[in-house]
């Protein structure tokens, strides 16, 4: 989630445990293998190595009641990934919080609070 027009940055986390089930990167992740049809594909889309796309998948996998990423090696169609059912819709779940979560910083109101935030730090000053 990038930082709102209000400068807040909300990130939202779904907890297994100690555990993170479900939060940005992994929907990002969900996102590059439904796109591409493979771990390592995603994996080199979102410029991370093979195996962290697989701990990754593998975390999500053990978290949920149901697996979100669904493999195959070897069938007939060839070795590949694809959300499972479930998965997608865990991921539509999780981006539409994202999406209530953006909303609500736009009209919550501590935005009082950031109308005083400025778009950039000023420059520290030297001690005298």
């Amino acid at each position: 989630m990038h930082p709102t027009p209000s400068g807040l940055k909300i990130k939202l986390q779904h907890y297994c445990g100690a555990e993170i089930a479900m939060g940005p990167g992994k929907a990002d992740l969900l996102e590059a293998i439904a796109r591409e049809g493979s771990i390592s594909g995603a994996g080199r889309a979102l410029g991370m190595s093979y195996r962290r796309a697989w701990l990754l998948v593998d975390a999500m996998n053990r978290c949920w009641t149901e697996p979100l990423v669904a493999t195959s090696t070897g069938a007939p169609t060839g070795a590949g990934a694809r959300l499972t059912p479930f998965g997608e819709d865990v991921l539509a779940g999780y981006r539409q919080l994202q999406h209530s979560a953006e909303q609500a910083c736009a009209v919550a109101p501590g935005s009082r609070l950031i109308a005083g935030l400025r778009a950039e730090p000023l420059v520290p000053q030297r001690a005298g």
